[in-house]
């Protein structure tokens, strides 16, 4: 660990603090360098874009191994904190959770996204007590390295449209997010939702601390931003945008 990795990793924080953070997400070092010489102050990986951009498909079916060592090519190729797409932590235990993180931390990224998608699991998502510990782990691993580790827990319950209707979603998201946030999360990530009034109602709920992704038929991030999310990130859309343009 090395101080500039604890540097980073407050920067980072106070980034996702201070609220309003436009995050980019790279899948190589090359779209990293750009959207660092664009002037974003932070960027994510995208799980997804580094996935297809080395033949795989999306959910887990890259390895640990070679998805951290693109995190890592990442990391080494800017100078701005970069936090890791970490999926599902590549394994359904604690344990498997925190190797990941200890792989994250030593690829010098900050911060980690964990979900809630068990991909293929007996239910679509973890047991919330099986997902508190998880998170746990993972925030105590960054603790154990001396760094302010940021974790952002996606729950899928948007994206995969659980619940019998969308009151029955918000209520589910809503008691994940309060669990996730009381085992260390800093941020609750709903993918898919792109309902402003809906954000706001989450945002109340967590104090702010919601993250959402742009996508088509998403509202422009500043109405999010208004509607009280605190951070507004791209996903796999920059680099499924380009291989459009190339096609």
């Amino acid at each position: 660990m090395t101080t500039s990795t604890k540097h980073k990793a407050k920067i980072f924080r106070d980034l996702n603090t201070q609220g309003h953070l436009l995050l980019p997400n790279a899948w190589d070092a090359a779209s990293a360098r750009i959207f660092e010489a664009a002037g974003f102050p932070a960027i994510g990986t995208t799980s997804a874009g580094i996935a297809y951009s080395r033949g795989f498909r999306d959910a887990q079916q890259i390895s640990r191994e070679e998805m951290m060592h693109e995190v890592a090519i990442i990391a080494r190729a800017v100078d701005i904190p970069v936090t890791a797409d970490i999926e599902a932590g590549y394994g359904p235990s604690a344990g498997d959770v925190t190797k990941t993180v200890r792989a994250v931390i030593d690829a010098g990224a900050v911060g980690i996204n964990l979900e809630d998608n068990t991909h293929g699991g007996t239910h679509p998502l973890f047991d919330i007590t099986a997902q508190v510990e998880r998170i746990a782990a993972a925030k105590s691993e960054g603790d154990r390295n001396g760094i302010a580790l940021t974790v952002n827990a996606r729950t899928d319950s948007f994206l995969l449209d659980l619940g019998a209707d969308e009151n029955e979603r918000t209520a589910m998201t809503i008691e994940r997010g309060h669990a996730y946030l009381a085992a260390g999360a800093d941020l609750i990530f709903v993918p898919k939702l792109i309902d402003a009034r809906i954000a706001r109602h989450l945002s109340d709920a967590f104090e702010g601390r919601l993250n959402l992704m742009a996508m088509p038929g998403a509202p422009a991030a500043n109405v999010l931003f208004n509607a009280g999310v605190q951070r507004v990130s791209l996903g796999p859309t920059a680099m499924l945008a380009s291989l459009g343009t190339v096609q």
